[in-house]
């Protein structure tokens, strides 16, 4: 049996968070249910340790999605199947139409490098400094500047593109 105030704080926390992990969860994946599965996943994951993250637990769920998707991309990457002489990779599905205002924008940040997505994600909407984002996505903070400069120009040329 478990411990019943442990599931009550860990009820309330998912209850207060759930919506926020999933938009995050979004933002990387750029799928919906693709988001909603990796949410859960982390989350199982998370509810074992519930009683050791006292500090920060965003922080500590945030880097277990990330962690997650990169481990789900990897997955993804490496299960391919050869079927005579055809090459069949599983990807995510296309992301369905969103109904939100900004989804140009989101368009345009699915459309980035994973990596890149990933640092523009966690500085931006996260609103993490370069040395937290370091720290999530297990590189150098050099690494995450690169690659939200990267981010950042690819948007801007595309916006500069897209709009007269």
């Amino acid at each position: 049996m478990g411990n019943p105030e442990r599931e009550a704080d860990f009820t309330a926390y998912v209850q207060a968070r759930q919506r926020h992990l999933a938009r995050f969860a979004y933002l990387l994946t750029g799928d919906t249910h693709s988001a909603e599965d990796l949410v859960q996943s982390a989350l199982a994951k998370v509810y074992r340790k519930w009683d050791s993250i006292h500090d920060s637990p965003d922080a500590y769920v945030r880097q277990v999605i990330v962690n997650e998707h990169r481990s789900w991309w990897r997955r993804t990457w490496r299960h391919q199947e050869v079927t005579g002489s055809d090459l069949i990779t599983y990807a995510d599905p296309p992301a369905p139409a969103d109904e939100h205002p900004d989804n140009d924008l989101r368009t345009l940040v699915r459309s980035l490098p994973r990596q890149q997505r990933a640092a523009i994600v966690l500085r931006y909407y996260e609103d993490l400094t370069e040395a937290q984002t370091a720290a999530v996505l297990g590189c150098s903070v050099g690494t995450v500047k690169s690659h939200t400069s990267r981010a950042l120009k690819a948007l801007r040329t595309t916006m500069k593109e897209v709009m007269p």
